[in-house]
């Protein structure tokens, strides 16, 4: 049976996603795959190079989805900024690749150098970069008091990292942490922006993130 290195990929991803590294090996891909692990050293002759390729392919992944402000569409209005936010929000946690690439980070993060550095970038360093952008335009558009950026963007993504983290632990709850990241929005931009958000009831809704000291 002819195997291609997407469908190499695609099962090691899963596989490495629920077992970790150390926990998966070339019979286990195989295996998985219906091959024998000799069809497999035609395309990596061993597993720390088929890992070494994952990773690339899991760096281009996000790096096309979520790595460059040019992917998305600078809103002009807050409420556009909410739109674009629960779209991200939707993506981020129903695509397959993405829940897979999250959970291979978490797990790996703590063991795989590179793992560590692309959950940093991932998690924390890029996202922060592009809504850093997305502020700054909604400044110069007189959208948002004039603030550090930077600091904006921190406070507005970090809880709905954090809520996404949640989600992946327990899924079932998936509907009320959509709702908290909703309401999270809605009063962070009530707070920061200039009479643009169209929602009059996010001044008296106060998110437990807030009480937490994250907005």
């Amino acid at each position: 049976m002819a195997i291609s290195n997407d469908d190499i990929m695609d099962v090691s991803l899963s596989l490495f996603s629920q077992n970790g590294y150390d926990g998966t090996s070339l019979q286990d891909i195989a295996d998985c795959l219906k091959v024998t692990k000799g069809a497999l050293f035609k395309h990596y002759d061993s597993k720390e190079a088929l890992w070494d390729a994952l990773i690339g392919k899991v760096e281009r992944y996000y790096g096309e989805h979520f790595g460059k402000v040019k992917n998305i569409p600078l809103p002009d209005t807050l409420d556009k900024l909410k739109e674009l936010t629960l779209r991200q929000v939707g993506f981020t946690l129903h695509d397959e690749t993405v829940k897979k690439v999250r959970k291979l980070l978490t797990i790996e993060q703590f063991r795989n150098e590179r793992m560590s550095t692309l959950a940093t970038k991932h998690f924390s360093g890029d996202i922060e970069a592009i809504y850093s952008d997305v502020f700054a335009h909604l400044m110069k558009n007189g959208k948002v008091k004039t603030d550090n950026s930077s600091l904006l963007a921190l406070g507005y993504t970090a809880p709905i990292t954090m809520l996404i983290h949640f989600a992946d632990r327990e899924p079932q709850k998936e509907k009320e942490i959509i709702e908290k990241i909703k309401e999270h929005i809605e009063y962070f931009l009530s707070v920061c922006g200039n009479n643009d958000f169209t929602d009059d009831n996010t001044a008296e809704t106060v998110s437990g993130l807030t009480l937490l000291g994250m907005v």
